[in-house]
């Protein structure tokens, strides 16, 4: 038997199975589409998921295939610098594209030894107390322990499941595209300033590769979400909005995005799982999609494998829709009110104008950007000191850093007392002694996610939360 079959091969099923497998975990990621697709939606990484990266040992990598900006100029595009020493050692925004994150996180899953099994589409899901059979379009029928749907917002796993998705449908639609331009330079970039005054969602951007990735709003919204727009559709829009289709010719591709923001009524049922967009889906305003998928799979990972291998506390996995859930519906929240920002009417116009000023006061400009790359997110854990349910950023211990400690995919004690023990967990949880550790607390349990357990110098209370979230001692 198979232990998890993921349904999706996007960046956060990848990423998912990556999890999986690094604490031996059988693992099928099983993909519709024959061949990776060439659209591409998200631009970056923010600051949460490059620290999941280099907690995996991963972000070099990336790095080699992207570009450093710093954070700020997101939330809802309002340009402004970002806070004063932000609690991060990445700082910055890793402009990447989707194509490259979702390629790279597949050869990583690959390397790890997940197994991928491409142009398969999943048409029945059923399961028992044992495990979940899904049943693939060429009558393949494949058994497992659990299954998790990352098959995105149309998912054919959570509509099986008869998982409710409401919220609200799309208002507006936006065309999006690669193409290239027969307009030069500076035509192109007076253009994009101009109409830019009242047309955010507007733009024309030269890549790296040749040509232009060009977004215009589209006259209504599309009845046929999966229809891409035509051509001349696009050229008809890029007129009316601009006054000039700027020789667009040759598209490589072409695509189209609503506002629809919807959250699935549970994360789980049984032994099947959602994540990524097949949770939720909102506006791609300030580009945190793919970075909550990313998201998303390490919350989940260590706490399936866990189950999977027996020792997970009885309620562990049902952390993850308590933790994630609602963090994916401030997400929706934020990115309705970036979208209504972006509207060109006087209302969205003064409402917009009056958030940017009040991005002038440090602390709201604070509050934003940690919201905005995820490093604000603080897991409800119960009472307790401001760290607690929240990721501790990298910081050195010992001779090496904690991201390095961490990417054994084990739990951390950092004990800077010296006094403390977690040898019952020694095969879940590295001991580490550090009393110049730059932590405020005499010691500190992390999670494998990176996120703060419990702080304290009590040997009583720390074996009670080791046993919460690393179960039984051995």
């Amino acid at each position: 038997m198979i232990d998890v079959i993921i349904v999706g091969g996007g960046p956060t099923g990848t990423m998912l199975a990556a999890e999986l497998r690094l604490y031996g975990v059988r693992t099928v990621v099983i993909e519709r589409d024959s061949e990776p697709t060439p659209i591409v939606r998200s631009l970056g990484l923010h600051v949460r998921s490059i620290e999941l990266l280099d907690q995996r040992g991963l972000l070099e990598r990336f790095l080699e295939h992207g570009t450093k900006h710093p954070v700020g100029g997101f939330f809802a595009g309002i340009p402004k610098p970002p806070p004063a020493d932000l609690d991060t050692a990445h700082p910055y925004t890793l402009a990447i594209p989707q194509n490259i994150t979702d390629r790279l996180l597949l050869e990583h899953a690959l390397e790890v030894g997940t197994e991928i099994r491409r142009g398969q589409a999943v048409t029945e899901v059923t399961q028992d107390e044992q495990g979940v059979t899904a049943e693939l379009a060429d009558g393949t029928r494949l058994r497992a322990r659990y299954l998790v749907g990352c098959d995105g917002g149309r998912s054919t796993v959570r509509t099986l499941l008869s998982i409710g998705f409401p919220g609200e449908p799309s208002h507006v639609d936006t065309l999006l595209g690669e193409m290239e331009l027969t307009a030069d330079p500076d035509t192109v970039t007076a253009v994009n300033t101009e109409v830019r005054k009242t047309q955010l969602r507007f733009g024309a951007m030269p890549l790296a590769s040749g040509g232009y990735r060009v977004l215009t709003p589209a006259a209504e919204v599309a009845q046929d979400r999966s229809a891409p727009p035509t051509f001349e559709e696009f050229t008809r829009q890029l007129k009316a909005t601009a006054g000039t289709d700027l020789g667009a010719h040759s598209p490589r591709w072409l695509s189209r995005f609503g506002d629809a923001t919807r959250l699935a009524e549970q994360y789980r049922t049984g032994r099947v799982l959602l994540a990524g967009d097949a949770a939720h889906v909102h506006p791609p305003v300030g580009g945190q999609g793919l970075n909550l998928g990313i998201q998303d799979a390490c919350n989940l990972g260590w706490k399936l494998a866990a189950t999977v291998h027996g020792w997970a506390p009885a309620d562990l996995l049902d952390t993850y829709e308590a933790e994630r859930r609602p963090v994916a519906a401030h997400v929706l929240g934020t990115t309705r009110a970036q979208m209504q920002m972006l509207l060109p009417e006087p209302g969205p116009r003064a409402v917009r104008d009056l958030v940017a000023e009040l991005m002038e006061i440090e602390a709201v400009s604070r509050l934003l950007t940690e919201q905005v790359t995820a490093i604000g997110v603080r897991y409800d854990l119960g009472p307790g000191p401001a760290l607690l349910g929240r990721r501790l950023r990298d910081i050195p211990v010992g001779s090496g850093r904690l991201f390095e400690i961490l990417r054994g995919g084990k739990g951390l004690l950092l004990d800077r007392t010296g006094g403390l023990s977690a040898a019952g967990w020694s095969d879940r949880v590295e001991r580490v002694v550090d009393p110049a550790a730059e932590v405020d607390a005499p010691a500190v349990l992390l999670r494998p996610d990176g996120y703060v357990a419990w702080l304290g110098d009590e040997q009583a209370e720390l074996d009670a939360h080791l046993r919460r979230w690393f179960g039984a001692a051995g």
